[in-house]
């Protein structure tokens, strides 16, 4: 959710509109509820005009979220809207269809369960959510751990990559445990491994690897990470669990790299979640985290209530819209459409039908990735095995940046994302163009030749490089001669002033921003 901020003059607090004036004489007022109602035909017609002015969700390729479903999963979702599936006696049938998403998805992760054995998950809104309710498991199991040992549980910490997902800092900054982070390097843009167990104490409640960085989409190597804390845990005595961060590639891995050993075939993987908007083809709003074994969910996170008319045991961050399942337990997160909706997905297009759009998605992937290398003038930073996406960088950005072809694809109707790499590569800055089901062919033949558009237009450009690094040469840097009382511009080697140039950008970015995210 974004903190809600207003931009521009606030001396204009009225809405003008033109169609809707037929039926509203007033304007109508921004930040207060007006005085009185008007036809719904106007309020429709006020709100849709000002929707015009937002980017078109097929063309925003900074998204992984899902942004084309069937017209009749869509109907069943239309007509799913109004139910609040936390009320469990009312809408028993929903509550199944839940519980076999959570079966389904255990199964596809290879969780430890007999055929008649229930699953242990949770649906939730989002892979957010999930991480909060799973991270809140690990705190939990090691304070208990810790309190039969007698020794303190006040410092709790977690070690993960740089280039973990914001959701990440948000739990340990919400819930008070310390962010371990392993730093990246240039050319290795995921968690290292070896660095990760290195970092890890006896403080450490587990260890978050990711398959599919948000950065490059470059599946970190959960079987190494789990191997080397093997070892670590039975020389220490620790009992250092891993969770995956599968909220990208949960999705993608089982179809197109079987053999990858990343899920709950390892030992130490005591919880994954996964994001069912993104490329469990669902619009947004469903994630899912599911758990090794009952034993790893300890019992007093689940609450129970009673109100609307039965025992209902609950482990959720919020309450309406609902799900969570063991036979005995239940939890509320996603909403009853989208819960719908991903059994639809499930059941439509089954283990086939799902290998059949990954399989589309990395052949799209792979021809905008072999456009961009014709041109010549980009460097790939994405992966051949991962999440199908592109993330790329200009070879030489000493005239121009890729934050100049960002914002000049804006005027073609792409959204293509410009940023700069976490702490220890942050001079490297990078396009990202995330190829989902409905990212065609064509749409990536369309947006190749864009780009070839912007190529050219920004060379007849002035150098804005140039001009920001004089800038930056004149105030920034001066070195007084301290002899003459003189000011003299300190010479700059070229990664120096790209270095200075890409944070320049990033703080622009920055700044254009109306809220957090």
């Amino acid at each position: 959710m974004v903190i809600s901020s207003t931009s521009g003059d606030r001396s204009d607090h009225f809405l003008d509109c033109t169609f809707a004036s037929r039926f509203v004489r007033n304007p109508v007022p921004k930040f207060r509820m007006p005085e009185s109602s008007q036809p719904k035909e106007a309020a429709y017609q006020i709100i849709n005009d000002e929707l015009m002015l937002d980017g078109t969700p097929r063309l925003n390729l900074a998204s992984f979220v899902t942004t084309w479903m069937e017209p009749e999963c869509e109907k069943i979702m239309m007509a799913s809207m109004n139910k609040n599936y936390v009320d469990m006696d009312e809408y028993p049938v929903t509550t199944e269809l839940q519980n076999r998403c959570v079966n389904m998805i255990a199964h596809l992760f290879n969780a430890p369960i007999g055929e008649a054995e229930t699953a242990i998950g949770v649906g939730t809104v989002g892979s957010s959510e999930a991480i909060m309710l799973a991270g809140l498991a690990f705190k939990r199991k090691w304070q208990h751990r810790r309190k039969l040992e007698g020794k303190p549980f006040d410092k709790p910490n977690i070690v993960t990559g740089a280039n973990v997902q914001v959701c990440w800092e948000k739990f340990a900054r919400y819930f008070e445990v310390e962010l371990k982070e392993v730093k990246l390097s240039d050319g290795y843009y995921v968690m290292d491994p070896v660095k990760a167990v290195e970092m890890v104490d006896e403080n450490t409640i587990c260890v978050a690897a990711i398959l599919g960085s948000t950065l490059t989409g470059e599946f970190e190597d959960v079987k190494l990470l789990n191997d080397l804390l093997i070892k670590k845990n039975k020389e220490t005595g620790w009992e250092t669990p891993i969770h995956v961060d599968a909220a990208s590639g949960g999705f993608i891995a089982p179809f197109l790299y079987p053999d990858i050993e990343w899920d709950f075939r390892l030992p130490l993987v005591k919880s994954i979640n996964v994001s069912g908007h993104k490329y469990g083809l669902v619009y947004a709003g469903v994630g899912w985290v599911v758990w090794r074994s009952k034993e790893d969910l300890p019992d007093e996170l689940v609450f129970h209530i009673n109100y609307l008319g039965s025992d209902q045991p609950t482990f959720t961050l919020n309450f309406s819209k609902a799900c969570f399942v063991n036979k005995s337990y239940f939890c509320y997160g996603a909403g009853s459409s989208q819960i719908i909706a991903q059994y639809y997905q499930f059941i439509r297009l089954g283990f086939e039908g799902y290998k059949n759009v990954m399989e589309n998605c990395m052949v799209n992937a792979r021809a905008l990735r072999e456009g961009l290398l014709s041109t010549g003038r980009f460097e790939i930073l994405s992966k051949d095995i991962g999440v199908p996406l592109v993330a790329f960088t200009l070879k030489d950005s000493s005239k121009h940046t890729v934050f100049e072809i960002a914002d000049t694809l804006r005027k073609y109707g792409w959204i293509v994302p410009a940023y700069t790499m976490p702490a220890n590569a942050e001079h490297i800055a990078v396009l990202r163009v995330v190829v989902r089901e409905d990212f065609s062919r064509s749409l990536a033949e369309r947006l190749l030749s864009d780009i070839d558009k912007v190529l050219k237009e920004i060379d007849t450009l002035p150098s804005r490089v140039s001009m920001k690094a004089a800038h930056v040469s004149a105030t920034v840097d001066e070195v007084v001669n301290a002899s003459e009382g003189m000011v003299k511009p300190a010479k700059k080697s070229i990664e120096e002033i790209q270095k200075e140039v890409a944070t320049y950008w990033k703080n622009l970015v920055e700044r254009k921003r109306t809220g957090a995210c």
